[in-house]
């Protein structure tokens, strides 16, 4: 019995040593050419600016568990529909098939309350920013762009 628990940390402690030496070798391997862009921060092609620690808006983060919630739904739906789909199981148990049929549609209207809740409380609406333009010095007067400005 203690002999295959041998087995086992023998697998681990190989896997630990071959990954080891992969990344060893990789080092080696390599090439070497740092430079201050390449170490520099990406984002999206932009200059980084500011500090990278500052607060962000908590409506991403409900929109994001909204989003994982009714994915789950989706989850527990599809099997769901491809079992109700089976006329043979249908037959074979007739109360099974309106058990689920109701027990389904209490777990969709839980998540509809959970919808309707979220969208009352105004989860789901999104502010957008006011676009301000910015004052420009500029030669040509200011009735000369009245024409190209969409109100």
């Amino acid at each position: 019995m203690i002999e295959q628990f041998g087995y086992v940390a023998a697998f681990i402690l190989a896997g630990i040593l071959f990954l080891a030496f992969v990344l060893t070798l990789a080092r080696f391997v390599r090439p070497n050419r740092p430079h201050q862009e390449k170490l520099s921060t990406y984002e999206s092609g932009e200059a980084p600016s500011g500090n990278a620690n500052t607060r962000f808006n908590p409506r991403f983060y409900v929109i994001a568990l909204l989003f994982v919630l009714f994915e789950v739904e989706l989850i527990f739906l599809f099997p769901w529909a491809v079992v109700f789909r089976d006329k043979s199981l249908m037959a074979a148990a007739p109360a099974w098939s309106s058990f689920a049929l109701v027990e389904m549609l209490i777990f969709v209207g839980i998540l509809a309350l959970g919808l309707a809740f979220a969208w009352k409380r105004g989860y789901l609406d999104w502010e957008q920013p006011a676009v301000k333009s910015p004052e420009i010095d500029s030669p040509v007067p200011p009735e000369a762009y009245d024409s190209f400005r969409k109100n």
